[in-house]
Formats: C-alpha cells, structure tokens, sequence
C-alpha cells in the first residue's frame, strides 16, 4: 500500500488568468448577444438590441444542451452564432451609427454585471451555503458535457432528479470562454443580474414615457423587513444576510428572498439562475401584448419562438417557474386574442395561445423523458402567514398600489368588503393582498402594469391558501413554496407598482424634464453609489483576500485537499474516475473533493440527495452511509465495496480521520499523493 506520493497540480488561478477569463466571459456573452441581434430587428424593432441579451443566452443553452444529449463537442453550439454574426458582417447589419444608438443598453448591463462582479470579488470563496452544491454541479458538467449530467454526489448516478439547466450554460459557457470552474461560478451571477437589468430596463422603456430605469429598483430594493430590524439596531449585515433571523427569514418556518439578498448571499443557485428567464419572458409577454396587432406574420412567429423556448427552459432552471408561468402565458394569450378580435383574424391571433405551450414542451421533451423524480400534491395552508409579518416581506408593493388606488379607495370602499371572508376564515395576511388587488381588477385594466401587479397580488394571496406538498417536515412544511413563489411575486408586483408609479408620475407633471447633461451626471452618480455599496456593507465572508476565484481560499485553509483536488483534476478526462470521501451532513466541508472538482462520489450531503431521489426499497440512503464507513473502517471489506460502486480512488484526509477510525487494507491500494496530511489511494487493478 505504500508507495511515492505523487505531485500535486496547481489549484490556485494566477490573478493573470482571472483577468483573461473575465475578457473572455465577457467576449463570449457580448458576441453572441450581437450575432443575434440584427436578426431580432425586424421583429422587435428598437428594443432587438436588449432582447438578444436573454435570447442568445437561451438559444445558445438549447443548443450547447441537444450537443450534450447526443454527444457531440459543445464548441458546435456556436456554429450557427459564428454564421450568423459572419452573415450580419457581409451584408453590413453592423453599422458605427445603429452600435452608437445601443449605447445605454450595454451601459445598463456593463454597470450591473461589473457591480456583482465587485461584490463577487469581495466575498468569491465556495464555502457555505449551497455554494458546495452549485460548485459540484458547474464542475461536473465541465468536466463531463453529457445529457443529463453526471451527479457528482451520487456513484452512478445522474441529475435527472433535479433541475440542472442553469449550471449547464454556465458550465458550458466555461468550456467555450475557457474559465475554469471556481472562476465561472464568481461570473455566473454577474451575467444573470446583467441581463436581467437589461431587460427590466427594457421594460421600462416600453411601458413609460417617463421614469423608464424605475423598474430597475426591484433589483436593489431591500425588503421592509430589512428597514425594521435596521432601525431597531440590527447590524446591517445581519439584517441582510443573517440566515436564522433576517430579513429573509420573516415569515415563520419559511424563507422569503429577494433579488437583493440572493445576489450578495452569492448562491449560484437555480432560484436566483431563472431570475433573467423570468423577466425575459415578462418582456416577451409585455412587448406581445402591446405589439401583436401591428406586428408582421413572421414577427409574431419569432415572439412565439422566443417565448416558448423561455417557457420550455423554466422548468429545467427551476420548475416552480414553469408552476407560476405557464398559466400566466395562456391568460395572456387569452387576452391578446380578445384584445385583437376586430382588427386580426382568428388566425393570426391563436398562435401565441396554441402554438407556445406545446412548443415550450417540446423544446425539451427528452429531459421529461429522461426525468426521475416526483413531487406531492397540492395542499391546504393551515398556519398561514403572521398579518405583520407578511406585510413586512410585502408591505412595500402594497402601500405603494394602496397610494395609487387612494381615490379608487375612496369612491368605492365597499370593495373592502372581499376581504372579510379572508379574515373571518384566518387568512388575514391573505386579506392584506386582496386589498390592494380587487380595486385593480374593479378598474378592468387594459395596461400591463395593473395586469402585472395583479398577478403578483394572486401569487402571493395563493400561498397564504395552498401548498405544494415535499418531503421538509412539519415545521417548514411550505418553505418551498413560499420560496420560490416569492420570488416572482417580488418581480411582477415590482415590475407592476414601479411602472404604475412611473406614470402617476408623468401624469403630475411637476417633475421637469431631465436634459442629456443631467442624464449622463445621474448614471455617473448611480454608478458611483452602486460601486460603493461593497465598501459601505461588510460583504466580507471569506477565508483570503480578494479574489475571482472561489476555491483560492483553499491553499491556506486546507492546502492539502487544495493540492489533492489539483491532482485528481490533473488525471486524464478520459479515465473513468469516482472517489471515496467521508460524508459528514450537508451544508458542512464534508463531501469536499466532489464538491471542488465535480468527480463523483458514492454520497455527498445526502439530505440533498434524499430531497430529490427519495428512498428505495433497498434503502440506499443509509446503505451508502454504512458502506462509505465500512470503506474507512473495516480493511476486509474496503476493497470490495469500492468495487461494487467503481470507486477507483480513495481519499484520507483531515475530514476522514475526524469521522472515521480509519484502517485501510494493508494490500491492494496504492499511494499515489500525499501532501499537507492528505492522501490519495489507487484501487489496483
């Protein structure tokens, strides 16, 4: 068993390297946002140059994803990019005068993807939260583009148990910009609050005349929650981020997010991925509903396209959205076909209500295919939400509407009456919602902002009723619902109000008109306040100095397992390789090597998998947990079992010896490293 160790590689990226990858990232995302975008322009006219932000993204993510299925090089998803942009070149669609005119879109998207670039740079360490999940995730489809991917925490398993699109076109973003893992997850989140402001900016624009960066508030507005533990003395970043009892931790037994807190929590995770999806289909939806009936045939054939390939990826970035999105994208088709019955046929009004849902279905109809996995029923809340506490995750949208509706309030109190059912039944906090959101429907409106706020309204007034059923216990017996509802509750009542409060404003008049100069000095304030915000709060949560890369920390903490995953990475791609570790519970250091390098493991943070995999007859869950101690405890059996889950390597380390008496076969395994009180072991042959 014991033999030379081998050399550890190198883990830590050079600063150079960051540099280069963050050029490249960015290239890569800016290229093929600008391939598609003169193709955009016949259907989307002045606002082609922001819808290719999110389309390119979504477009290039199906097709890297139909490579991965059929196993074919990821690099072949940019051919049709590359033929495009080479088209757009020859017939001179790229002119110095329209490029000049898109000026304020890419300032939009430059000043936030380099704003979370600054907060990333400031906090990048892979290192609480589900950071070890995001990583191992992005890692492994890096490392293995195949479809679906390689489940890192289970030997022989696949993530055809979890929705995994999002770390796929990060993933795959990686291979084509040639960043490395722990690199690419400090950029993820910089693309996503990109486009995801450039988009809501579009918004913006086609909904007001005046106000239009209003919308863009949603992004950075903090809960009430927030201002009230802020005021009674909490610290500001513990009323930010504390995980037990901040501001997003308000409603009881749940978790109520907002896009300010999951972009600085830094958690590449899927709630926080699909955020650019939703509001590109938002945008979609909007741009739709104003535009269909002067739209051309093959425009309407592109927005339908665009929106059923944004519908389609919902429910691989995260399928609560698709739960949330698919009735909303029928109600508008609905009301687009009734808002065009004199002017179009029925023709050319029914594709956007029949084409778009069995299209989203069938963008992606092999992954349901290939899915395994189950989710309960629909459930009756029995312990809804606190009144005071649910006005402090929502209190702000519903002032606001309250204010806007102030004279509708007035001419017709009776509408209170709705409410009185809610709070006789023990649904006040639901009340709270139906306020605001029966003297919107009463106005019978015809403009997106009032359809956008109602449907928030809805959202959040569905889950004071109802849940969907899983397996978190009692106590947190909807978290998940409310969690991932909250989200896009956050951005239709925002997109809504902010737009509602943009006109009010146009319409009181007595704010003068902004000139060009005192634009351009506002966006240079804005920059400046928004780059200072890292300085002002203590984002700090780290184990080094700054840094792009997330695992840099590692040298110094643990250089050890640093140099240990520097080895692993450095062996051949081709070699089949799945590790042995110690599992210690999940949201810890243990599963470790899974995590940073994306090689598979017998079990990693197994709550994890049993939230998504259940048990099976055979018991697996604590079968693994047993045969992964045998492993470490019992030589007479170590090789054997390694055997039966194809475990070729071994790995002692501090985390083993802490959880484990470790006794390793005095035959049959081979040292091939060792550093820092590390260990890497070879099942011979």
């Amino acid at each position: 068993m014991e033999q030379p160790s081998g050399q550890g590689g190198q883990l830590l990226i050079p600063e150079t390297q960051q540099v280069f990858s963050v050029i490249s990232w960015f290239l890569v995302i800016s290229l093929l946002q600008l391939a598609l975008y003169p193709t955009l322009k016949k259907s989307f006219d002045r606002y082609a140059y922001p819808t290719a932000f999110g389309a390119s993204l979504l477009l290039f993510t199906i097709l890297s994803w139909y490579c991965g299925l059929v196993r074919l090089p990821i690099h072949l998803a940019l051919i049709p990019f590359a033929g495009l942009l080479i088209r757009n070149l020859v017939k001179g669609h790229y002119t110095l005068c329209d490029l000049k005119e898109q000026w304020r879109w890419e300032l939009v998207f430059a000043i936030f993807f380099f704003l979370m670039l600054e907060v990333r740079f400031v906090n990048p360490t892979i290192s609480y939260a589900e950071k070890f999940m995001d990583h191992a995730f992005l890692a492994s489809v890096i490392r293995a583009p195949v479809v679906p991917p390689i489940d890192p925490w289970f030997g022989g398993g696949f993530l055809n148990v979890y929705y995994y699109l999002g770390y796929w076109m990060f993933g795959c973003l990686a291979i084509v910009s040639d960043v490395p893992s722990s690199v690419a997850f400090n950029l993820a989140l910089p693309t996503v609050l990109g486009v995801s402001a450039v988009t809501l900016y579009a918004i913006g624009d086609l909904l007001l005349n005046r106000f239009k960066w209003l919308p863009l508030v949603s992004l950075i507005l903090p809960n009430p929650a927030f201002f009230w533990q802020v005021f009674q003395g909490t610290p500001v970043a513990q009323a930010l981020w504390d995980i037990g009892s901040g501001s997003t931790r308000t409603i009881t037994g749940t978790i109520n997010e907002y896009p300010l807190f999951s972009f600085t929590w830094g958690d590449v995770h899927a709630h926080v991925i699909g955020i650019f999806n939703q509001i590109f289909l938002l945008f979609l939806l909007a741009y739709a509903y104003k535009r269909w009936g002067s739209l051309s045939a093959m425009g309407r054939w592109v927005i339908c396209i665009l929106a059923a390939v944004s519908l389609g990826s919902m429910p691989l970035f995260n399928t609560w959205d698709v739960l949330i999105y698919a009735p909303i994208v029928v109600f508008f088709g609905v009301i687009i076909l009734w808002q065009n019955r004199s002017s179009l046929a029925w023709s050319e009004s029914l594709p956007f209500l029949l084409v778009i849902p069995p299209l989203a279905i069938a963008c992606y109809l092999p992954f349901y295919l290939q899915l395994k996995t189950s989710t309960g029923g629909i459930a009756l809340v029995t312990t809804p939400s606190e009144p005071a506490q649910f006005f402090l995750v929502h209190g702000f949208f519903i002032v606001l509407l309250l204010v806007l509706l102030a004279r509708d309030v007035v001419k017709r109190p009776y509408l209170l009456l709705v409410t009185v059912p809610f709070i006789l039944a023990g649904y006040a906090a639901a009340a709270i919602a139906v306020a605001p959101l029966v003297f919107l429907i009463a106005r019978k409106p015809k403009e997106i902002p009032p359809i956008f706020a109602i449907l928030g309204l809805i959202l959040i007034t569905i889950t004071e009723l109802v849940y969907l059923q899983d397996n978190m216990g009692e106590t947190y017996f909807r978290m998940n619902t409310v969690f991932k509802c909250y989200i896009a509750a956050w951005l239709l009542l925002s997109a809504g109000s902010f737009a509602m409060a943009g006109e009010s404003l146009a319409r009181w008049g007595r704010i003068p008109e902004t000139t060009p100069r005192q634009k351009i000095a506002g966006i240079v304030a804005v920059t400046i306040i928004l780059a200072a915000i890292p300085a002002l709060v203590p984002f700090y949560i780290q184990y080094g100095s700054p840094s792009l890369d997330g695992l840099a920390y590692l040298d110094t903490a643990h250089p050890g397992d640093a140099a240990a995953v520097a080895y692993l990475l450095g062996l051949p791609r081709s070699q089949e390789i799945r590790i042995v570790e110690a599992e210690g519970g999940d949201y810890s250091y243990y599963s470790r090597i899974s995590s940073f390098s994306g090689i598979q493991g017998i079990v990693g943070q197994p709550f994890h998998e049993y939230m998504w995999r259940g048990d099976t007859p055979e018991g697996w869950y604590s079968g693994r947990l047993s045969d992964i101690r045998s492993i470490y405890e019992r030589p007479d059996r170590t090789l054997a079992l390694m055997e039966k889950y194809n475990v070729t390597y071994l790995v002692v380390g501090e985390p083993e010896r802490e959880k484990y008496n470790v006794s390793l076969p005095a035959s049959g395994l081979d040292r091939e490293f060792s550093q820092e009180g590390t260990s890497v072991y070879r099942r011979s042959a």
